[in-house]
């Protein structure tokens, strides 16, 4: 079935961010509460709308703007960057399709932020920090992928759809790439609630992650001033920034784990297994795995606090730890992969048959784990690893030395 849609609207009595501490808290309260209602958004066609506005009560929307735009930073100052990690993985703990989102809205306001021009950055700002609109970033396709046609009167055409348009009907502000006419990639954001797009809810038919609403959206016919273009063509693939942000996706992926970590000596201890030394060594292994992900996670917030006062840099400033950086988040990006790999196996042996059906979460979490862990280019990702060290005569001590 496919519908004309535009975004609905989210709660208007939303608060400023306040302190880091404090948005902490308000964190984990929505994702304890997110954790409780995930097996009823367990459906193709639901969203965690209850989850959104409680995160824009709390002031969560804003606080990846700059200070200066009345946010916190979170996502574009360097400094807090284990801040936002922190967040994110609560999220993703509560319920991976709400991490999901919010990860999206994250990367969204830092691509602004980095690429817009002073009055698109102030301009978005307002319409995150007032209108409490949600962003996200729409930027796969397939042989049907969008194209923006310039048009004489200055104006942009687009024509064609994204696919895993995560949030659709609900994100306001989605970033909606493509193609210009001579092949460059152009990021554009498309105004949900002031046009008519055509979504198409039956392409997405997923074994988990159901609630993230990651339709098939035409945008064919829908016009845009030049205004709403972000930064210049194939800025998007611009490195450091287009891989330094698989940290984000792979915190709120931790979290995940953590969730099915907790939820496995939960099952155990009600059944009495816990002094099973098979059982102990299995949880044992889980809870290294976990720790191992947390240091890498710390890793990338001190590498980037260190690079650069601005995530990943200022894009008219080159900088020469920049291949570096990129091969140590992709690093943490491909271990963290690992890490729910092995805790995902190590969960389903220590819960049998039992423990994956119905009302523990278990089965859930590894359905919605699973499917949000095949991010795309995760070779590539390893093999520019390989290709770093190979091409850097760097001591194995010092290889990734940021100091």
């Amino acid at each position: 079935m496919k519908v004309v849609n535009s975004a609905q609207p989210l709660l208007k009595t939303c608060s400023h961010p306040a302190s880091i501490p404090e948005l902490f808290t308000r964190t984990t309260h929505i994702a304890d509460d997110a954790f409780l209602n995930a097996a009823n958004l367990d459906r193709v066609g639901a969203f965690p709308h209850q989850e959104f506005e409680q995160i824009a009560k709390a002031g969560l929307l804003s606080a990846p703007l700059d200070r200066r735009l009345g946010g916190l930073g979170l996502g574009i100052e360097a400094a807090v960057t284990r801040d936002l990690l922190h967040i994110l993985k609560q999220f993703g703990h509560g319920n991976l399709a709400v991490g999901r989102i919010y990860e999206g809205h994250v990367n969204a306001l830092q691509l602004i932020q980095t690429f817009g021009t002073q009055a698109q950055i102030e301009a978005y700002a307002k319409d995150v920090r007032d209108r409490h609109k949600i962003f996200g970033v729409w930027n796969a396709e397939s042989a049907d992928g969008v194209k923006l046609i310039p048009l004489e009167t200055g104006r942009y055409r687009l024509e064609g759809c994204k696919t895993f348009a995560s949030g659709c009907g609900y994100v306001d502000r989605p970033f909606v790439n493509g193609s210009l006419p001579d092949g460059r990639w152009q990021m554009c954001i498309v105004p949900m609630d002031q046009v008519a797009t055509v979504s198409d809810p039956s392409w997405w038919q997923p074994s988990g992650m159901r609630a993230t609403a990651s339709y098939k959206v035409d945008f064919s016919g829908v016009e845009l001033d030049a205004s709403a273009l972000i930064g210049q063509p194939n800025d998007y693939y611009r490195q450091p920034w287009l891989s330094v942000g698989v940290i984000r996706f792979a915190a709120v992926q931790l979290g995940g784990a953590e969730a099915l970590f907790d939820e496995t000596r939960k099952f155990l201890q009600s059944l009495g297994r816990t002094q099973d030394p098979y059982q102990e060594e299995r949880l044992g292994k889980m809870a290294i795995a976990l720790e191992s992900g947390n240091l890498w996670l710390k890793g990338a917030a001190e590498f980037i606090a260190a690079y650069s006062p601005i995530f990943a840099g200022s894009p008219i400033v080159p900088h020469p730890q920049a291949e570096q950086l990129v091969a140590y988040a992709n690093m943490v990006r491909s271990e963290i992969e690992k890490i729910c790999m092995e805790v995902i196996q190590a969960c389903e042996r220590s819960v049998g048959t039992r423990g994956l059906l119905p009302p523990t979460p278990i089965e859930r979490i590894i359905r919605d784990l699973t499917l949000y862990l095949r991010q795309p280019a995760f070779d590539a990702a390893l093999a520019n690893v390989g290709q770093y060290v190979l091409t850097h005569p760097t001591a194995a001590k010092s290889l990734w030395s940021h100091g």
